[in-house]
């Protein structure tokens, strides 16, 4: 059956703030306490969906999550009117203040991994939310994206949304950003690409020395078998750990992958040369197509232009007639030795036959690029039809998020402004209307008690 790749891009919220609260993120780290326009960043995010929408690619948008999140706050011991905790937090507890006031939720390639149709023992597609155990900003995210997708995907004949693996070192989780899927076409068996930072119960585990490992094995391992996907339609592959210490605290920070394409640098894998014999065997295999492998050397760009660029935080998408475009940061195009090897890319002989480059600096100014902010998923024609269509990007649904933005959104915010009560009273507004626009029902945790 025709499937398609839809990208589902993450609205960023109206708290988008620099906390710099993400620990082995060095964009995150440089621009910690910096003024934020989260106004900007929520539109830039919208462009990049319009043009790709305007390419004929198929757009969803999957809303913010309720910020500042006081019910944590209320858990950790903060007590009193919504005010009152907030003003208690910024007093005694700033930085845990930060913490739930993240919009990291934008950033929806942590939102799940996605395994389609084609590639599971059931026939349905299937989401396992992330829960992002390494980062306390991030493991709070798990209840309402389980919620969002369950909105979206609620045809449970068709769709199965499994909640995050248990919260624990040895299953921690960061969804899509570290999985892809290699195929021939969308519609038929492919294979499952996992790749982990660590091997947590390994007795003598290869792991970095400096920033901390998210993914292990053990969680890959569960969610491919949660999904139902047959072990020669899987393959594991681990980071190479010197590439974490280095900035890459994502596979997509160093890779990226679509259809039989595997855009990758030199140093992204341990023991890459197996990785890609591996990967090479089964595609073979199982979706009777050949790998075409794209490494870029060291000697052409390091890894620390590849982290500072985000040259393969990128998107690989297809065009009808087999041809592919990357979708760049325009930080990729500042970079000298990135530039030029994108240049030498795009002539070469391969499908990557177009170079689009997007602005999206607010977002990576908080370590996120193109790739960060969207959450690839294949639907078929009959799934396409049974999801939630309001979330489908048209021109007519852009044209009201952009006007929904530019009512409710701040275009200044600055670490003080969190403890700004009027700021979570804006925040639950925006996003009130927001769910009865895109007919999600209650999502949020405002709306539920």
């Amino acid at each position: 059956m025709i499937a398609h790749e839809v990208n589902f891009d993450g609205l960023v919220g109206p708290t988008h703030h620099y906390g710099g609260l993400s620990y082995g993120n060095l964009a995150s780290s440089t621009h910690e306490f910096a003024v934020s326009n989260p106004k900007e960043a929520a539109l830039q995010g919208l462009e990049k969906m319009r043009v790709l929408m305007a390419r004929g690619f198929k757009q969803g948008v999957i809303p913010p999550h309720e910020r500042p999140a006081v019910e944590h706050l209320r858990a950790w011991g903060f007590l009193g009117t919504d005010s009152e905790v907030l003003a208690q937090a910024a007093k005694s507890a700033p930085q845990m203040l930060a913490q739930v006031c993240s919009a990291s939720p934008m950033w929806t390639a942590n939102a799940a991994t996605v395994s389609p149709s084609a590639d599971t023992s059931d026939g349905r597609v299937h989401f396992t939310i992330a829960n992002l155990h390494n980062k306390l900003h991030r493991s709070i995210e798990h209840p309402t994206t389980f919620r969002l997708l369950n909105a979206i995907f609620s045809d449970q004949h068709y769709f199965k949304v499994h909640k995050a693996l248990h919260s624990a070192t040895i299953l921690a989780d960061e969804g899509a950003a570290n999985h892809s899927r290699l195929c021939h076409v969308y519609g038929q068996a492919g294979v499952e690409f996992f790749v982990y930072g660590i091997e947590a119960l390994a007795a003598d585990p290869v792991a970095p020395k400096k920033f901390p490992a998210r993914q292990t094995r053990e969680a890959s391992e569960c969610i491919a078998r949660v999904h139902g996907v047959a072990p020669q339609q899987r393959v594991f592959a681990q980071q190479h750990p010197q590439v974490i210490d280095l900035g890459v605290f994502h596979n997509d920070v160093i890779a990226v992958a679509n259809r039989n394409v595997l855009l990758y640098h030199e140093q992204a894998f341990w023991e890459s040369a197996q990785v890609i014999s591996e990967l090479t065997t089964k595609l073979s295999e199982v979706a009777q197509t050949q790998l075409i492998p794209l490494c870029i050397e060291q000697s052409a760009v390091s890894v620390e232009e590849a982290v500072s660029s985000y040259l393969f935080n990128s998107q690989l998408l297809s065009m009808d007639n087999n041809h592919m475009l990357l979708v760049v940061p325009s930080e990729c195009e500042q970079t000298p030795r990135v530039w030029q090897t994108l240049q030498e890319l795009q002539q070469n002989d391969n499908p990557i036959q177009e170079i689009l480059v997007q602005d999206v600096k607010q977002s990576m100014q908080n370590g996120g690029g193109p790739a960060c902010l969207r959450l690839r998923v294949v639907l078929n024609a009959v799934e396409l039809e049974k999801m939630n269509k309001e979330v489908l990007l048209t021109p007519e649904r852009h044209d009201q998020l952009v006007a929904w933005v530019k009512r409710h959104y701040r275009d200044r915010l600055t670490i003080k402004d969190l403890t700004d009560p009027h700021l979570l009273q804006e925040s639950r507004q925006a996003l009130d209307e927001l769910t009865q626009l895109l007919a999600l029902g209650s999502v949020y945790p405002f709306q539920l008690n």
